[in-house]
């Protein structure tokens, strides 16, 4: 049963980074369908656009971390890239078995995600530089009826402002061109009085040395109606700290120790 009204009511507390993929293979039904099972917030997921134009699920622009497969997703048709086994190299033990491997795991649509877990919010990450994974994105979420559960990330800023400009009702974050001027600006002290439109951050706590997410940032960013979301935090200690501070989302490959964090300190509607 649907438990939101949009991707930002309530506001998602517990992300399941590429579902859960702490105990399935990462970016698959089965890892998105145990997530929702447990009752998570938001399922993260990124997409590839396959070589006939079909909006597949997968992280990596390659096939040979995950699969008994090897080339680039853009090179293969979706037809093609059903012959893979997507559950060939997950392992919880260093290496000395395989449970998913030879038991059909194979990479699936956004599409068929969307369909497979019709309750859930999904943060989408479109991976390819290819301006046109933007249209067949639009296409599907329309299809499916998802403008109000989805949020659009890229690390291709020319990707989110196609976005924008298509399709102004889907949300998107911000990306790291994005992100960089702000984290200055707030650090100065020079930040406006308020933001022409929402702004979501998914950001990491650190980086290059640098602390992003301090208490002083959350609360700017709060102030101008931000959302604050953090990634990848797997330790219960750093999941505790960033709730404390006030973040707005904690985004982890571990989904049901963020779930138990954020129902032990009662901030989860």
């Amino acid at each position: 049963m649907r438990r939101f009204n949009s991707f930002l009511d309530p506001m998602p507390r517990v992300i399941a980074h590429r579902g859960d993929s702490k105990n399935y293979p990462e970016n698959t039904l089965d890892a998105f369908l145990s997530a929702a099972r447990m009752g998570i917030d938001v399922i993260e997921t990124d997409v590839h656009l396959s070589k006939d134009g079909v909006l597949v699920i997968w992280h990596d622009p390659s096939l040979d971390r995950n699969t008994d497969g090897s080339g680039s997703i853009e090179s293969h048709t979706y037809e093609e890239l059903l012959r893979y086994d997507a559950g060939y190299t997950f392992t919880k033990d260093g290496g000395k078995t395989f449970p998913f491997r030879g038991k059909g795991v194979k990479l699936c649509t956004l599409s068929e995600a969307l369909k497979a877990c019709p309750d859930e919010r999904f943060n989408v990450d479109l991976k390819s530089k290819n301006t046109a994974i933007v249209d067949e994105f639009i296409r599907v979420i329309r299809e499916n009826k998802a403008e109000d559960r989805v949020v659009c990330a890229s690390f291709h800023y020319k990707n989110l402002k196609l976005m924008r400009k298509k399709a102004p009702d889907i949300m998107t974050s911000i990306t790291t061109l994005e992100v960089i001027p702000l984290v200055l600006r707030q650090k100065l002290h020079l930040l406006p009085k308020s933001f022409k439109r929402k702004i979501i951050f998914q950001i990491p706590r650190s980086q290059a040395g640098i602390t992003i997410v301090t208490p002083s940032f959350v609360k700017s960013m709060h102030q101008r109606d931000a959302v604050v979301m953090v990634w990848t935090i797997n330790d219960e200690k750093s999941m505790h700290e960033l709730f404390n501070m006030g973040v707005d989302s904690v985004m982890t490959d571990d989904p049901a120790l963020v779930i138990k964090v954020a129902n032990e300190m009662k901030i989860r509607n």
